[in-house]
């Protein structure tokens, strides 16, 4: 997952469910609107004519421990290989290390050797392959568990307090590069599968999906999600919501915003400083150029309704985060400056839309530069030539913008799926109160998904506190009670 910057809770405490409607109101409120039902605790008879085994064994089901520390830890003593900052680049990932293990946790329990589970492996690209796990059911709907991905960002052991591609243990805190991005999600949900193939008699309607993706923290188009969708691997998830399983803090996140990054070019004259006039500072064209980027930005997409009901924290900002020049001394006017940073772009407003806005801004900045406020009396953004002040021929300083490569879109989950309602019973069930929140942070590929008409819900159960940090960790209680979550939201749709 990419960092995860800002993001807000609204705490909600739950009795337990009448009926569904009003969802929306309902968890995001905080409480119920008044109904003709009197609220009473629900008791479900022990007798098969009411409760039926498979929902039994689901209620009851619990993190077999044992199991998913072992395949942990041989994932985290993966992680050095797994490492990935982009084809080409330093870190390459060798995500089939740690498809070997989780292929070997779950072999006994295929169809092959007498169990349940149907285990594919998709490779679109040598020594990086994405992972399929299906349990058949009864009937027509599904619903899927996607978006645990086999591959890590870099860690620097020399940082760390632990070896962060060792698993260690202290107390409930499991440390590792991975564990909580996300490789203790693979961990999770190949033992949470096993634990579901093993159980005698367990029979579904409702048949499930789970899907390891490749490729998810840098760059590397069509080996993981997208070239599954892009080959029709996922098609059959369309027919019942998606539960994107790489968030944290074991609570529904609801939005996520864009993120797009940007350079502004400003071209300048040099000169001698002492002799000012006779130069256009290119640093000074960059500021008050983005000055006025930042205004029109802030005009045109301000904050809006949607964002509270949504619980962002803020709404979509764009700011400058790194400033270069060309070089030279302290007495010279710089010829050249480039500002970059980013937008961050709650689902509320289109990308392309936000580009296309801030390309014309900048056209008619370079039409009007002489327009632009100056620092003082001897600071111009348009000269005469020093070389031919009589010519008539002016230097005026010329502004750009471009885009950089990484560029996302944020979601708003869909608050009237019944996956919404269902996740958030099955959270408040266990951890006694669901959270929803959204975040100014950004995810990949989701956006992409929802477009092609997934029904998608996010969660995670790592720490967002640790995410991509030094001592990266998670706690081994939120894995035991993930699991128990999990079984139950599978058995509020058998």
């Amino acid at each position: 997952m990419v960092p995860l910057r800002s993001f807000s809770r609204l705490s909600l405490t739950f009795t337990p469910k009448q009926n569904t409607k009003n969802t929306t109101s309902r968890f995001l409120h905080g409480k119920r609107r008044k109904s003709n039902t009197t609220n009473k605790k629900t008791t479900f008879s022990m007798s098969s004519s009411t409760t039926t085994d498979t929902e039994l064994a689901l209620d009851a089901l619990q993190l077999n421990e044992p199991r998913f520390l072992e395949l942990l830890e041989k994932l985290i003593g993966e992680s050095r290989f797994v490492q990935n900052t982009g084809v080409g680049t330093a870190f390459v990932p060798e995500e089939d290390r740690v498809v070997a293990h989780v292929l070997k946790c779950l072999d006994p329990f295929t169809m092959e050797n007498g169990g349940k589970l149907i285990v594919e492996r998709k490779t679109y690209v040598p020594g990086r392959s994405n992972v399929i796990i299906r349990l058949p059911g009864k009937g027509s709907e599904q619903l899927s568990f996607v978006g645990s991905h086999l591959d890590v960002v870099p860690a620097d052991p020399e940082s760390w307090n632990v070896d962060p591609f060792k698993l260690t243990i202290e107390g409930d805190k499991l440390y590792g590069r991975g564990t909580t991005d996300c490789l203790g999600h693979v961990a999770l949900m190949t033992t949470l599968f096993t634990q579901l193939s093993e159980i005698d008699g367990f029979e579904l309607n409702t048949s499930l999906s789970c899907v390891f993706i490749a490729s998810e923290e840098a760059n590397g188009p069509g080996i993981g999600v997208d070239g599954l969708v892009e080959n029709g691997e996922l098609d059959h998830c369309k027919s019942g919501p998606v539960v994107w399983v790489d968030c944290a803090d074991s609570q529904p996140c609801i939005g996520t915003a864009g993120a797009i990054t940007w350079d502004l070019k400003c071209q300048g004259h040099r000169f001698h400083s002492g002799l000012p006039h006779k130069g256009i500072n290119a640093i000074e064209l960059a500021m008050e150029a983005t000055t006025k980027l930042q205004q029109e930005f802030y005009t045109k997409f301000p904050p809006c309704d949607l964002e509270k009901e949504y619980k962002f924290i803020t709404s979509s900002t764009m700011k400058p985060t790194q400033i270069r020049c060309a070089p030279g001394g302290l007495n010279q006017i710089p010829p050249d400056a480039t500002v970059s940073g980013d937008i961050r772009l709650t689902p509320f407003y289109d990308v392309e839309e936000v580009k296309s806005f801030l390309e014309k801004t900048v056209e008619e900045m370079n039409k009007k530069v002489d327009e632009l406020p100056t620092r003082g009396p001897w600071s111009k953004f348009v000269i005469d030539d020093p070389k031919n002040p009589s010519g008539g021929e002016k230097i005026v300083g010329k502004l750009s913008i471009e885009w950089g490569e990484h560029l996302l879109t944020g979601i708003a989950c869909d608050l009237t799926s019944p996956a919404f309602t269902k996740m958030c019973d099955s959270i408040q069930e266990v951890k006694g109160k669901a959270e929803p929140y959204s975040l100014t942070g950004s995810l990949p590929l989701v956006h992409d998904l929802k477009s092609a008409g997934f029904d998608i819900q996010l969660i995670g159960f790592g720490l967002m506190s640790t995410y991509h940090a030094d001592d990266e960790h998670c706690l081994l209680s939120d894995m035991k009670d993930a699991a128990s979550i999990l079984a139950k939201l599978i058995k509020k749709f058998h």
